[in-house]
């Protein structure tokens, strides 16, 4: 039977009946948000723990509903390995998504049993008195937060906030009224050796937390939910000799009075595998472990959380962003590593991540298997660690007739596997888009591409976008998914060519015949024209220039033949 998630125990029995307005009963003795579903006869019963366990029994119903032959006999008993089943959405690089957008994806993540979403943020809050920050990213206000956490609890999903609180304020320091509050105010070099823009606040500047705190008593009044996602990852210009300050400010920010009898979240780098700072964690703060790649070593880190007795959650990704089409093996291996390592440890948190670094330019039909699988593991991981995620995407995703698009989704992600180069975080496939100043070739260091490889990626991609003809979505946004996926492969088509071209030559995109290189700039020229008009069905207009950029850039290189060294470090997220 194809459920998403797949219950926890169901037994089936023979015929159907139609779908009907369910006995509702409560049942203290079930576990919390757990029911029972029972199907028999003319007359289907459900029992639920809680009103949370009602509402995802109605949704599993609504899922049996949707098998051939009416609702099938049978017998469901399911609850939750996890209390927090949750889903990050990165809304600051760059991509703003509208209202329309946010509760469409929430109510699907609620009907596959999510209930928690975090909206992370840095400068796409309207905050009062800081609109030179904001002005041109189209932020949010706080009506609008407070009309989509209303929209979240009519789903049994919690709106978590999430501000930046010390790294990541390049948005911020960009500015000459904040830049005195940075560590290097002048700018750094990073560890790829390029100047970057101050982005870490310095923690001894009491300037500091007074801003901090400012955003936050403007921020949370806003949200209905205690906890609140304070970020403190990546302080990029804090030397490791400057822990301390580092675990003082931790200390610091979570005595302020505007967290105050709050449940705190902070993410884990700075103290991951570290026993000696997690004794400097206060109690009241959740540790959020985050790792993107199949390979993290969630386990181990869980175990030193347990040891220390430090409260944590684990924080996989959609493995979307920097890949253009996704990185599905990957996405699975990391999600399931995750939910293993919090059930054998005690975690109580499941946070599936969704980046949008360096343009955001992963659509959003891109992020829902890993919005699905993830669902699906935190739930239970023993009845869906190897469910068909195809046919449960065909089914509860995309509402596709014929069963194409889930198995078409799921091979465009896997595209990345074409090339033996494999990078973290992101498929190697794209690094010429991201950074066209790479060279390829068997002897270069970055990108020893072969053409079999590029023709193996070339052929995976056409295979998909004729399968994709075949789909039949009953989903409102059916068309634009279709042109987001077919935008997303000639995009991949065209860097494989790149490729080839590069090949036959040095390895540089300077050295690809002008002729050539002028045909895939205005090739390119084309995407950039359907991207602007994909990204505005979707989201707000600002941060669209930010994401442009990266597409303009590598075409003005094809225009030029230059491929200047040091880009790439414009990208202040």
């Amino acid at each position: 039977m194809n459920l998403l998630p797949q219950p926890r125990s169901i037994e089936v029995g023979v015929g159907s009946v139609p779908i009907r307005e369910p006995e509702v009963r409560r049942d203290r003795s079930l576990d919390a948000e757990g029911y029972e579903l029972v199907v028999a006869g003319d007359e289907i019963t459900l029992s639920a723990a809680d009103e949370a366990g009602e509402f995802y029994g109605r949704a599993t119903l609504a899922q049996l509903a949707r098998q051939p032959g009416g609702v099938p006999v049978c017998t469901i008993r399911d609850w939750p390995d996890l209390p927090v089943r949750g889903v990050m959405l990165d809304v600051s690089r760059d991509k703003v998504p509208t209202l329309v957008t946010l509760k469409d994806l929430i109510a699907r993540l609620a009907s596959w049993k999510i209930n928690q979403v975090q909206l992370y943020l840095e400068h796409t809050f309207a905050y009062e008195g800081h609109d030179e920050v904001w002005r041109d990213a189209s932020p949010f206000t706080a009506d609008e937060i407070r009309e989509l956490d209303a929209w979240c609890r009519e789903h049994f999903v919690e709106l978590v906030p999430n501000q930046n609180c010390l790294g990541h304020m390049g948005r911020w320091l960009r500015h000459d009224r904040y830049r005195p509050l940075a560590i290097t105010p002048d700018g750094f070099t990073d560890f790829m050796g390029r100047q970057r823009g101050p982005m870490t606040l310095e923690p001894s500047n009491p300037g500091s937390l007074a801003l901090v705190r400012d955003l936050l008593a403007q921020l949370l009044p806003c949200f209905t939910s205690s906890r609140v996602h304070v970020g403190l990852d990546e302080p990029w210009e804090l030397p490791d000799e400057r822990i301390g300050d580092y675990l003082d400010w931790v200390e610091t920010l979570c005595a302020v009075p505007e967290l105050d009898g709050r449940q705190i979240l902070v993410w884990g780098d700075i103290v991951s595998g570290r026993a000696d700072r997690l004794t400097r964690i206060p109690e009241h703060v959740t540790v959020c472990e985050w790792g993107y790649e199949d390979w993290t070593p969630f386990e181990e880190k869980a175990a030193i959380y347990s040891e220390t007795d430090t409260k944590f959650w684990n924080c996989p990704g959609t493995s979307s962003w920097t890949t253009i089409l996704g990185r599905t093996t990957n996405m699975k291996g990391d999600c399931v590593a995750a939910a293993e390592a919090l059930l054998g440890h005690g975690g109580t948190g499941f946070l599936n991540t969704d980046w949008g670094d360096q343009g955001h330019l992963q659509y959003l039909p891109i992020s829902e298997p890993g919005f699905a699988y993830g669902a699906a593991v935190s739930w239970c991981l023993e009845t869906n660690r190897d469910v068909d995620l195809a046919a449960a995407l065909d089914a509860h995703a995309f509402a596709d007739e014929v069963g194409a698009l889930g198995a078409v989704l799921l091979d465009l992600g896997d595209v990345y596997l074409s090339t033996e180069v494999q990078v973290p975080n992101m498929s190697a496939l794209v690094l010429p888009l991201y950074f066209p100043q790479l060279e390829i070739g068997p002897e270069k260091k970055q990108l020893n591409f072969t053409d079999d490889e590029l023709s193996r990626a070339e052929s995976a991609l056409a295979d998909a976008s004729e399968r994709l003809d075949d789909a039949r979505s009953r989903r409102m946004d059916d068309v634009l998914v279709r042109e987001e996926l077919r935008n997303s492969i000639a995009l991949m088509q065209l860097l494989c060519r790149d490729g080839h071209a590069r090949l036959a030559t040095d390895g540089s995109l300077g050295s690809i015949p002008e002729s050539t290189r002028r045909a895939f700039a205005t090739e390119l020229n084309d995407i950039i024209g359907a991207h602007r008009e994909l990204w505005l069905a979707r989201n707000r207009p600002g941060g669209l220039e930010d994401s442009v950029s990266w597409l303009a850039h590598l075409r003005n290189c094809y225009e030029t033949g230059v491929t200047p060294p040091d880009w790439g470090a414009h990208d202040v997220g």
